[in-house]
Order: structure tokens, then C-alpha cells, then sequence
């Protein structure tokens, strides 16, 4: 499915993007146990999504189906999205600022499609009031393509295998978090927290 801009403007690819983007958030939310006020972390390679290289073909379009297709049923659900930025500006989160957690700094960055990345950008230009932040501790994380979300997850993560497999041509990589078990064989653990 190699894409191409063309490609996406005819609007077929980037409604199989959407959709695809879609049943992917709405798996992990049930999966996760994930519940209004969490955040989800997202590594989007646009590139990889249309089936090239990491960091050779960011497609704006791409990105705003990827996030249509995400914030359809995140924001339904009262969870918000962090959009990890690519290297180029440090791999640094888009968050809404009513997410934003306690003592959390802003940077000053703008995210464009090669200096941060399509998704990240199409993330910004949406969200009602966005800001940036150099690290984030998130309940659960989506890496679509490979972009190492790790960095951005709450310990500890736990990995969360969905019937969706991939986005676009994309391979989607997903986790949820826990807390830490501490203790030793005395412990009583809260099942609930699992």
C-alpha cells in the first residue's frame, strides 16, 4: 500500500487510515481499562504509516487521519492524547493544557511536519489549547511505526497485544501501565490494579 499524497487526497487511504487508527484506540482502551482522565501516549511515523522509511516521507495528511481516526473514540471517552514529537524536537509530547499533570513545564516549540512530525503537528493545530512538554508519565502508550514511546510511559509498562496488529502498513506496538508490585511473598496485592 505504498502511499502517496495523491493518494491521500482522493480521500480512500486516509479513511482506511482513519478507520484502522480507530479500532486500534478503541481495543486498547477496553484492553487497558482505560478510564476518562488517563493519558495515552503516540508515536506516529507518518512515513511508516505509508509504508517508507522512518523519517523519509512525512505526509501531513497522513497525520491528520491518524489523529482523526485516534480522537474519535479518545475523546469520546474523556482521554486525552500525548503526541510524541519525533528526534528533532527531542521526541518532547503535545498535550492539552487541561491534561496537563501537576508541576508540569512547558517548552516553547511548535511542531512542523519535518521538525517534530505530521502527526504531532496535526495533534497541535487541533487540540483547543496545546502545549509541549519535554517528558510526560503516561498510563498507556501506542507506537505506530516504531517511534519508542518508552521514555513517556509510567513504570510499570506492560505490553498489550491487540487484534489490530498494524496502522496503514505500520507496525502498531501498544502498552498499558501498572503500579509496582513491592513487597515479598506476605503482600497482598489490589486486583483491581492489575
Amino acid at each position: 500500500m505504498a502511499g502517496t499524497v495523491h493518494e491521500l487526497n482522493n480521500s480512500e487511504l486516509a479513511e482506511k487510515i482513519k478507520q484502522e487508527a480507530a479500532e486500534a484506540a478503541e481495543e486498547l482502551t477496553e484492553t487497558a481499562g482505560l478510564k476518562p482522565g488517563s493519558i495515552v501516549v503516540i508515536g506516529c511515523s507518518t512515513s511508516e504509516v505509508l509504508g517508507k522509511n522512518m523519517g523519509t516521507w512525512s505526509v501531513p495528511e497522513a497525520g491528520q487521519a491518524v489523529y482523526e481516526g485516534l480522537s474519535s473514540v479518545f475523546d469520546r471517552k474523556g482521554i486525552f492524547i500525548a503526541a510524541q514529537c519525533c528526534e528533532h524536537l527531542n521526541r518532547a509530547v503535545v498535550i492539552e493544557r487541561s491534561a496537563l499533570p501537576l508541576h508540569a513545564e512547558p517548552v516553547n516549540a511548535v511542531p512542523q511536519p519535518k521538525a517534530g512530525g505530521s502527526f504531532a503537528t496535526a495533534c497541535f493545530r487541533a487540540f483547543k489549547d496545546p502545549v509541549v512538554l519535554e517528558e510526560i508519565k503516561a498510563d498507556a502508550g501506542m507506537d505506530i511505526g516504531g517511534t519508542l514511546i518508552g521514555m513517556h510511559l509510567k513504570r510499570v509498562a506492560v505490553p498489550v497485544k491487540l487484534t489490530r496488529r498494524t496502522v496503514g502498513e505500520a507496525i502498531l506496538i501498544c502498552a498499558r501501565t501498572r503500579p509496582k508490585y513491592i513487597g515479598g511473598e506476605r503482600t497482598v496485592y489490589d486486583d483491581s490494579l492489575r
